[in-house]
């Protein structure tokens, strides 16, 4: 949970950097893709390509393909339609997704992991619910692909860590290689070359943002994903909804109501510590 914590408090500067500094400044797709290059240069170094086999990595390559490669994609233009709080507020669904990619990859139902990430969206609608018209439904519809998109990452690396006997330092290139795939082909097929960085700042948001929110930020969440149980990761994808809403209200003083993101932190962490007990009984049980 140590990990999962401190990238939630790593990504909530993130969401705050890319809505104020990048987003309708900076095409898109060059700033997802100088993001993925970066933390691939940063983990390329540690890989040891001879400790694992060729299936594992292009297994490695396919999940951060989905994960990071696809999810940009998707994530980057959200913030076109959406600002940054409504950008939070509709990633609430990714524990649900978690929880069912988790069920049809084990080919059974586990109620109580999605009883948890039930409350967890429950607690994220208390924070930020508002009446939607209809010009947010495209900006709903593109995050719901990156949540997709994040979710199934998630699960996949989860499931794939138990057939690697490696340090996650030592694979996570591939990881990132995957994504660098992917993400190559839309800049070619989509960049804009009149929107890229223009000031030092823009350019310092995007170096950040590669080297530490991406290079260090998710080989230290996905190694967390492996340590805990799939109802906590299904939880701990929404704290980071009032952790980045905080970071906006103390340094943009963007406006929130503190009783709603009281009451709603609350139920994500109730919800948290529910799965909590759950997994303490079971293993006390066995």
């Amino acid at each position: 949970m140590t990990y999962l914590f401190s990238i939630t408090l790593l990504w909530a500067f993130s969401f705050s950097l890319i809505g104020v500094y990048l987003a309708g400044q900076v095409d898109a797709w060059f700033a997802a893709w100088t993001r993925i290059l970066l933390a691939t240069l940063v983990l390329l170094p540690f890989l040891r390509p001879s400790r694992i086999s060729t299936p594992h990595k292009l297994k490695l390559m396919l999940v951060g393909a989905i994960q990071i490669g696809a999810m940009y994609g998707f994530y980057y233009q959200s913030f076109l339609y959406l600002s940054v709080p409504e950008v939070l507020l509709f990633t609430v669904m990714t524990p649900i997704y978690i929880t069912l990619i988790n069920d049809l990859m084990e080919k059974t139902f586990h109620w109580r992991y999605l009883l948890v990430a039930l409350l967890a969206v429950l607690g994220a609608v208390l924070i930020r619910y508002q009446t939607l018209d209809l010009n947010y439904w495209k900006g709903i519809a593109i995050v719901q692909g990156a949540n997709l998109c994040f979710a199934a990452g998630q699960v996949m690396y989860k499931h794939l860590d138990n057939q690697l006997t490696i340090k996650h330092s030592e694979r996570f290139g591939w990881f990132f290689l995957g994504a660098l795939l992917v993400s190559s082909c839309s800049l070619v097929a989509f960049c804009n070359v009149d929107k890229l960085p223009q000031t030092s700042l823009q350019w310092g948001v995007i170096v950040y943002l590669g080297l530490v929110a991406s290079g260090l930020g998710y080989l230290m969440w996905n190694k967390g994903a492996t340590l805990v149980s799939v109802g906590q990761l299904a939880v701990m994808n929404n704290l980071l909804i009032p952790a980045g809403i905080l970071v906006n209200v103390i340094i943009w003083s963007k406006p929130s109501d503190p009783l709603r993101l009281s009451l709603g932190s609350a139920v994500i962490l109730l919800a948290l510590l529910i799965d909590t007990y759950w997994q303490k009984r079971r293993i006390s049980a066995q």
